[in-house]
This record gives structure tokens, C-alpha cells and sequence, in this order.
């Protein structure tokens, strides 16, 4: 059965189920009793209830069964000017051009897997293998809001100005977050067009 850790006493932590998609586990967390919130990241699930929570293990361990969430995918694409100050040092890193390093991450289609770090960062799937970087040893203190990077087998845009530690491979004049919030979602598909 799947264990949960207490946060406090109105919320739970867990190990994410592998291979189930974070909109399906959202959609499905949030039918549960009292649940007001669901953060899902990379490794875990995190639900946040109006009382104390009445959760099973069992209820838990059927996440792990889920199918992907049947809503239609909503698709973005988000024009970039590869121009970024990372571009070379990516090249150099995996050993080719800064050409094929601007092809292979506009060939890409990405997934909004997780959201999170700032309002409207989404971690996107789907990074050729051979751009999954680690972040950079020292971070910059600051990146600017439209910013287009990679690190760790991911892919994002900076949705405001911020300190970051991702390689910046370009920018986008597409707004990220604003007056009506985020402008991508968990399991919205996202294109990098030139």
C-alpha cells in the first residue's frame, strides 16, 4: 500500500505514482473529500485540505492505476529568438553547434508536466536527451521575464524577471503570466517556433 507523510495537520505528501500524468492526478485529488489544493512535482504529490485529512492508503495506491486525463490538450506555440548568452556554452557542453542546438530545441514538443518556482514557470517534457544539462554551477541573479531555457531534462520561459540557474538558450516576447494568470497548464502542449 502507499504511505503518506503528514504536513502539518491539513496536509499530506506522497510518492508520485510513476508514469501518470500530473492533470490526471490532479483532476482525480481533487474529488477528494475536503481536498483544496494539489501541488505535484517531479517526485511527489502534495494535497492540501480545508480540515483534517481523511485519506487512505488505499486511495493513494489507486493513483496508480489512473488513466491520463481525457480533456483535449490545449497546444501552444510560443515564437523564440534563440539569442541567449548559454547558447555556446550548450554547444561546447554537448559537443556540436550552436545551429544544431537551436534546431534540436525547436524541433522539440513538450508536455507541461509540473508548474512551480514562480507563478506561470512550467517544467515541460519532452527535451531531446541531449540537452538535459544540469543547471549551471552558479546561477545568475537575474534572468530576464520571456527568458527560454533548459535544465535537467526540462525546459521552460521565465514568466517574470527572477534569479535562475537554467541555461537561457533564447527569449519570447509571449506573455507567461499576467492579470489572468498563467498562460500554460499541466498537460498543455508547447511548440518553439523561429
Amino acid at each position: 500500500m502507499a504511505e503518506w507523510v503528514a504536513l502539518g495537520d491539513r496536509a499530506i505528501r506522497f510518492a508520485r505514482p510513476p508514469g501518470v500524468s500530473s492533470r490526471a492526478l490532479v483532476t482525480t485529488v481533487r474529488t477528494w473529500s475536503g481536498a483544496i489544493d494539489v501541488v505535484v512535482t517531479r517526485d511527489d504529490v502534495a494535497v492540501y485540505f480545508a480540515g483534517p485529512p481523511h485519506v487512505t492508503a488505499r486511495d493513494i495506491a489507486a493513483l496508480a492505476t489512473l488513466p491520463d486525463d481525457a480533456a483535449p490538450a490545449r497546444e501552444h506555440v510560443l515564437r523564440v529568438v534563440y539569442d541567449g548568452p548559454d547558447l555556446a556554452g550548450v554547444a561546447e557542453a554537448i559537443g556540436t553547434t550552436i545551429d544544431e542546438v537551436i534546431a534540436v530545441h525547436a524541433a522539440g514538443e513538450y508536455t507541461v508536466e509540473t508548474m512551480g518556482f514562480l507563478p506561470g514557470f512550467a517544467y515541460m517534457t519532452g527535451v531531446d536527451p541531449r540537452l538535459a544539462l544540469p543547471r549551471r554551477a552558479t546561477p545568475r541573479t537575474r534572468v530576464p521575464a520571456g527568458a527560454v531555457a533548459i535544465a535537467g531534462g526540462y525546459t521552460s520561459v521565465y514568466p517574470l524577471a527572477s534569479p535562475g540557474g537554467w541555461h537561457l538558450l533564447g527569449h519570447t516576447e509571449v506573455v507567461m503570466f499576467g492579470p489572468d494568470g498563467a498562460l500554460l497548464g499541466l498537460g498543455d502542449r508547447v511548440r518553439f517556433a523561429r
